[in-house]
């Protein structure tokens, strides 16, 4: 009997209600959509799971978004995030148990080629060992920075044991290992193209003391870590931690991270976008990439709009001032008509 993953997801579509009321019986079934707060079954009606239409594709049955996080996906990834499962292993396993299904005999391991290194590969193997962030260094690092509430991005993981190679030294064939943030980097379509690194020192929570001591690998020209659901408003800048105070100040606008001021002029956007803001770092690097995509953009009839900060950057901003007041200062330079649908109520 077929078990893959999607086979399960299929099955599970065509069981879309009976999963709901199972997993998120807090909510309840309004038209052909059941509506709950969130993944972990809070009540509300920012969650909705699509209980009808075809078992796979556009518009299938079981697809699910959160219109709060942005965060989105199939009724197995439901079932991962509900009881916070870490391995699609476990995931099958429990879509099997629910589905009264036989656990599949294993299948022979067969030998792993070796990625080049630094390619798309083998950023994508080196994703795949990552795990959440919850509870992990990398959330503490990341609230070292004032940065917190993103256990649910899934651009972000985390790797206990990350290879290092040391740039200043001869014996370059001895990598170390360090823990590591990893953000996964995708084109428009959502495929992963790269991955960027920042390792991190066990004992401060704070970046290892490396030199560099963030690194990125695969594909990155004209792709980001993009964080939120595509949108025809978004915001792109330079780093990581940057666009998540950004995103932390404004949850309801998608980001995306270019990862350079050398990237962020080629930065491909997204179809459909009407404006963009750019937060621009406040030193000539950022001067210059963000005039360069604004021109950009502005040969393509989009709007743009720069939000600047008083200190370097977003993240900046954040750690000296603090969230309510990076978002009045962020208030000011919104378009008018988006003030209220990108501040929270309380801050609008």
């Amino acid at each position: 009997m077929e078990n893959s993953a999607s086979d399960l997801a299929q099955r599970l579509s065509c069981e879309a209600e009976t999963v709901c009321r199972h997993y998120l019986s807090n909510g309840r079934k309004q038209g052909r959509y059941w509506i709950v707060g969130d993944v972990e079954n809070a009540p509300g009606r920012s969650l909705y799971v699509r209980l009808t239409g075809p078992s796979s594709g556009k518009g299938a049955a079981g697809k699910w978004t959160d219109a709060a996080t942005g965060e989105h996906g199939d009724l197995l990834d439901l079932i991962a995030a509900n009881l916070r499962i870490d391995t699609l292993g476990e995931t099958l396993d429990e879509a099997r148990r629910f589905l009264s299904l036989p656990r599949p005999e294993p299948p022979k391991p067969a030998p792993l080629a070796k990625a080049p290194s630094g390619s798309p590969e083998a950023a994508r193997r080196l994703w795949a060992m990552g795990k959440p962030i919850a509870g992990t260094l990398a959330e503490r690092y990341l609230a070292g920075r004032g940065i917190v509430g993103v256990r649910t991005v899934s651009a972000l993981r985390f790797h206990p044991n990350c290879y290092y190679w040391r740039e200043d030294t001869a014996d370059v064939g001895k990598p170390e290992t360090w823990p590591a943030l990893l953000a996964k980097v995708t084109d428009a379509d959502g495929k992963l193209t790269g991955l960027h690194r920042t390792w991190l020192d066990p004992e401060t929570a704070n970046k290892a003391p490396l030199d560099p001591n963030r690194k990125a690998m695969g594909h990155l020209l004209g792709h980001g870590v993009r964080i939120g659901a595509p949108a025809r408003i978004f915001a792109a800048g330079e780093g990581l931690e940057t666009m998540l105070s950004l995103r932390m100040a404004l949850p309801r606008l998608p980001v995306i991270a270019a990862l350079s001021a050398n990237h962020l002029p080629a930065l491909l956007l997204p179809n459909g976008t009407d404006r963009l803001y750019i937060a621009a770092d406040a030193d000539e690097a950022g001067r210059i990439a963000t005039e360069a995509l604004a021109e950009r953009t502005h040969e393509k009839g989009i709007e743009t709009v720069p939000l600047r900060f008083r200190r370097g950057d977003a993240n900046e901003d954040l750690r000296a001032f603090g969230l309510q007041k990076l978002r009045a200062h962020l208030r000011g330079q919104l378009a008018p008509d988006d003030a209220a649908t990108l501040l929270p109520p309380s801050a609008a």
